[in-house]
C-alpha cells in the first residue's frame, strides 16, 4: 500500500491510465474518488473538496461499517463469537465490519475474579469454553445496554428461558435500523399459542430477526472441524450480511427462506435427543437409536407443520433438520444428561436432571427437559398427544410417569391409547 500518492494536477483527474469510480462516504460529506492502479492492490484517493486521503485505512474509517454485538457467553455463544471475530479482523476489501465485537456476559465470579475481567485479559472464557482463544477483538461487557449501544448487527445466543426478559430489557435500547439473528433454540409457550425466539425479538424490539441453525456442537466448531448451518431469513439483504459475518472455511453457511421451519427444527431436536440418551442409558444398540431418531424427525415435521402450515418439507432434510438432529442425538448435552439420568434410574439410585445438569454441564443449561414440557403443554391443550407418541412418551419418562424402557414402546404405550386424536397432523 502506498503511503503518499498525489496527482500531477487537481485538474488531471483521474490519470488517463486509471479507471476511477466515485464513492460517497456515509459518515462524511466528502465525495471520494477511488482509483485502483493496475499493478497490485494500490489505491490513490482524492477528496473532491480539495482534501487528500493518503492510505486505505483512512478511507475505511470514513465508510459505513457494521458494529456487532453478541448477547450471551455460553459455549455456543463463544464458539460463534470466535468465528465472527476472525471475520471482522480478516482482510476484506469492502471491510464490512468494525474489528471490535462487544459480548454481553452475565457477570459472575470465576476463581475469585469477575468473569468479564478474566475474559478480557486472557481472551478466553475459562468457565464455559475453556481452551479456546476468542480473539483479541472480543470485549466482554457486563452491561447489556452497553453491548447493544450503536450495534447494527445483534446476535442472540442465550438460553431460551431467559430470552423474554432479555428482550424486555432491551426495549428502546436498540439502534433504529439494526438487524438481529438468533442462535437460540427453544420457544415460549403462551395462552394464545407458542412464540419462537425470532418472533419474540421482532415483536419486542421492532427489528428484523433471522435465525442460524444447524449441527453446531460448540467444541467441534472451536476445534475448527467441518460444520455447517443455515440462515433462515425473511430479509435477504440482512441474511447475506450475517453470512459474511459467520462463514469460515470450516463453517459452511447456506441461506434458507424458511426461518420458522429452521427454528422449529432447532427447538424440537432437543426432545428427541433426550430419547436418544435414554436409549444409550438402557444399553441398547444403534438400531434402537436409529428408530428413535427417525420417529423423532417424523414428529418434528408433523408438529411444525401443524403449528405453521407454510413450513417447507425440505427444511427437515437440511443441516438444520436431520443434520442437527443426528449430531445432537450422538454428541449433544441433552443426550449426555439423559443417558446419565437413565443409568441412575436403572441402578436404583435415581438423580434429578437439575443435579446432573450442575455436575455435567459446568453451568450450561439443559434445554430439552424444559422444551419437552413446553411442547407437551401445547399437545395436551390441543388434544394432540396420541399424534406424537414419541414426544409424549419421552415427556412422561422424564417426569417419572413411565419407566425408561418405554422409550422403545412408544407406539403401543397403554397410556396413549386412551388419548384423543388431534387434528391437522398425521400419526406415523
Amino acid at each position: 500500500m502506498c503511503n503518499s500518492l498525489a496527482f500531477p494536477s487537481p485538474l488531471c483527474f483521474p490519470p488517463p491510465s486509471c479507471d476511477g469510480s466515485v464513492l460517497r462516504a456515509t459518515h462524511s460529506p466528502l465525495y471520494l474518488l477511488v482509483i485502483p492502479f493496475t499493478h497490485g492492490s494500490v489505491y490513490a484517493v482524492y477528496g473532491l473538496y480539495g482534501r487528500y486521503v493518503y492510505d486505505y485505512s483512512t478511507l475505511v474509517e470514513a465508510l459505513a461499517r457494521y458494529r456487532v454485538a453478541m448477547i450471551g457467553s455460553g459455549a455456543w455463544a463463544c464458539a460463534a463469537v470466535r468465528m465472527m471475530a476472525q471475520n471482522t479482523l480478516a482482510h476484506d476489501p469492502a471491510d464490512n465490519f468494525t474489528d471490535e465485537i462487544k459480548m454481553w456476559v452475565y457477570e459472575e465470579e470465576y476463581e475469585g475474579r469477575k468473569l468479564t475481567e478474566v475474559i478480557n485479559e486472557t481472551h478466553e472464557n475459562p468457565k464455559y469454553f475453556p481452551g479456546f482463544d476468542l480473539g483479541s477483538n472480543v470485549r466482554a461487557v457486563p452491561s447489556i445496554d452497553e453491548a447493544v449501544a450503536d450495534a447494527d448487527l445483534i446476535v442472540f445466543c442465550a438460553p431460551h428461558q431467559f430470552m423474554h426478559s432479555i428482550c424486555k430489557q432491551l426495549i428502546g435500547k436498540v439502534k433504529p435500523g439494526a438487524s438481529a439473528i438468533s442462535l437460540t433454540k427453544g420457544m415460549r409457550v403462551r395462552p394464545e399459542g407458542p412464540q419462537l425466539i425470532s418472533q419474540m425479538v421482532r415483536r419486542n424490539l421492532g427489528i428484523d430477526c433471522a435465525v442460524l441453525m444447524g449441527a453446531n456442537i460448540a467444541t467441534d466448531i472451536g476445534r475448527e472441524q467441518l460444520s455447517e448451518a443455515v440462515i433462515g431469513y425473511d430479509n435477504l439483504d440482512s441474511a447475506e450480511r450475517f453470512k459474511k459475518l459467520f462463514e469460515r472455511p470450516y463453517f459452511r453457511v447456506s441461506l434458507l427462506p424458511d426461518p420458522v421451519g429452521a427454528e422449529m427444527c432447532g427447538t424440537l431436536k432437543n426432545i428427541v435427543a433426550l430419547g436418544a440418551g435414554v436409549v444409550d442409558g438402557l444399553g441398547l444398540g444403534p438400531n434402537s437409536k436409529a428408530t428413535i431418531i427417525r420417529q423423532g424427525l417424523v414428529e418434528m415435521r408433523a408438529f411444525s407443520k401443524a403449528l405453521y402450515p407454510s413450513v417447507r418439507d425440505d427444511t427437515f432434510l437440511d443441516c438444520c433438520g436431520v443434520g442437527d438432529l443426528v449430531a445432537t442425538c450422538y454428541g449433544g448435552r441433552n443426550r449426555l444428561v439423559a443417558e446419565a439420568w437413565t443409568r441412575a434410574q436403572m441402578s436404583g439410585t435415581p438423580r434429578t436432571f437439575e443435579e446432573l445438569e450442575a455436575e455435567l454441564l459446568r453451568g450450561q443449561k439443559l434445554q430439552g427437559v424444559l422444551t419437552s414440557n413446553e411442547v407437551q403443554e401445547i399437545l395436551r391443550a390441543r388434544c394432540w398427544e396420541s399424534n406424537y407418541p414419541l414426544f409424549t412418551t419421552i415427556n412422561r419418562i422424564i417426569n417419572g410417569h413411565l419407566p425408561p424402557k418405554f422409550v422403545v414402546d412408544y407406539v403401543v404405550s397403554e397410556l396413549m391409547r386412551g388419548s384423543q386424536m388431534g387434528d391437522g397432523t398425521q400419526q406415523n
